[in-house]
């Protein structure tokens, strides 16, 4: 009788399949980014170590660094740990469970549980036992477990790769940061310096009778608010530090000038790789993440389904029982073999949770399609910021340009005697303020490069592992 029902063995409860109605599935989020026909992009694939594109060493190193010490990367990583150990603990239930036991004791039996008017006398009794048993999966309930912790460590490995991607793109920006604050506090220190030039030329004119008072306030009011300036530059180049010492695991104290030491931003020495909406979908660690709690979401309808059918276990036991001195005669020896078979009548609302664990997967299908359309429109934005910026870069690289050929036109009229000297003063500043805005667009393209980069989902490929630190490492 047991024998045909190992053979019938069924999985209730669904079996997972991504829906064709999934964003993931649309046509238009498969097809080509939007705004990818700019010069500065291309259609080529992401490569796995994207900030290798700036050809910058000390970047590399730093990033390096970053993926192996993160503490966030050590939380995700220990989750993933944990993760993959529920894992083969659920797997184990698949195997038999063997029991054995041992007792010995000297005791006396009352006599009235025989049915005895009479004393019994003091005994040396013992008991030993070994017992396997097997848990039939008839209905798949053990198998649908498996699926739910299978996808549910899959599901923390992206989590895991997510990790990675914001790790990388921080340290990158903390690093790029600091690059822009230290080139932009060094225009905003020309700029001061040309100020109080002019201060002085002001001065030596309105000494001479030939400036007004109020030209030396507003010039020296105007090398004031220059001034102001600077440490807000030097307060970021401070916090920049600060952060990159954070992504890299180690107190900022410990940042060494070397490592934080930057003058200009990096560049790209290539277009930006894009490729496209089916491989962007393919690459986000978050895209594959909600699939995988969808899949773990599904599969614990099953878990739950299979509570409405019984459970059958095969078991065999066998073992000794009986005066200590007796053993292991024959008298002292028992043994069974048999199938047990429960039922749990469903009034206990296993129907109730089913509808709740069913609601459970709408609800994950629908993450799911959040997190695949929320990957298309963070890319969207992204790649439109920055090739947006970039137009404004090359007006105001022009910009640049044409007031350093007024600059130069200034000093030579000067020199010329044709052109009084605040008027080449002026035209320095001109210039000195049209480096200004062009270092703080190219900061901006940098950082936008970065967020770009960032919404493509690259940087956790080929990723060194985590080195991590156990709460119970031996510390004497």
């Amino acid at each position: 009788m047991v024998v045909p029902l190992l053979f019938a063995c069924t999985t209730v409860g669904p079996d997972y399949h991504l829906p064709k109605q999934a964003a993931y599935h649309s046509p238009d989020a498969n097809g080509p980014l939007q705004g990818q026909n700019s010069p500065a992009v291309t259609i080529a694939p992401v490569p796995d170590d994207w900030w290798r594109l700036y050809d910058d060493p000390k970047l590399d190193n730093l990033v390096e660094q970053a993926l192996r010490k993160n503490a966030d990367l050590r939380v995700a990583a220990a989750n993933l740990r944990r993760a993959i150990a529920l894992y083969h603990e659920v797997e184990a239930e698949n195997l038999p469970e063997m029991r054995v036991s041992a007792a010995a004791e000297r005791t006396q039996i009352a006599g009235e549980s025989f049915l005895m008017t009479e004393k019994l006398p003091v005994l040396n009794v013992g008991n030993f036992a070994i017992g396997v048993s097997y848990l039939v999966d008839f209905f798949g309930k053990l198998a649908r477990a498996d699926e739910a912790a299978l996808a549910s460590a899959e599901a923390s490995g992206a989590a895991l790769d997510m990790a990675r991607v914001g790790v990388v793109a921080q340290t990158v920006r903390a690093y790029v940061q600091g690059c822009a604050a230290t080139r932009e506090l060094e225009v905003a220190e020309h700029q001061l310096a040309l100020q109080e030039r002019g201060v002085e030329v002001t001065r030596k004119l309105v000494t001479a009778g030939r400036g007004q008072p109020n030209d030396l306030l507003r010039a020296q009011s105007q090398a004031e608010s220059l001034r102001a300036a600077l440490p807000r530059f030097r307060a970021e180049k401070e916090a920049a530090a600060y952060r990159l010492a954070l992504m890299l695991g180690k107190p900022p104290a410990a940042l060494t000038n070397e490592e934080a030491a930057c003058a200009k931003e990096p560049r790209l020495r290539q277009a930006l790789p894009l490729g496209d909406g089916g491989a962007l979908l393919r690459r986000r660690p978050d895209v594959r993440q909600a699939e995988r709690e969808l899949a773990a979401a599904t599969a614990k309808i099953g878990v739950a389904t299979a509570d409405l059918y019984p459970s059958i276990r095969i078991g065999a036991s066998a073992g000794l029982n009986g005066l200590l001195a007796d053993m292991p005669s024959a008298p002292t020896v028992h043994w069974g073999f048999g199938p047990l078979i429960t039922w749990t009548l469903p009034t206990n609302g296993v129907r109730p949770r089913i509808h709740g664990l069913e609601a459970g997967a709408d609800a994950a299908l629908a993450r799911f399609d959040s997190v695949v359309l929320t990957a298309l429109g963070e890319t969207q934005t992204a790649l439109s910021a920055y090739t947006r910026e970039l137009e404004r870069n090359a007006s105001l690289r022009t910009a640049r340009d044409r007031a350093d050929q007024a600059a130069q036109q200034s000093r030579q009229l000067y020199h010329a005697g044709r052109s009084p000297y605040l008027a080449s003063l002026d035209a320095d500043r001109t210039l000195a303020s049209a480096d200004a805005a062009l270092a703080a667009s190219d900061t901006q393209v940098a950082l936008n490069q970065i967020q770009l980069f960032m919404a493509l989902g690259g940087g956790w490929q080929n990723a060194p592992k985590v080195e991590s630190i156990t709460a119970t490492e031996d510390t004497q």
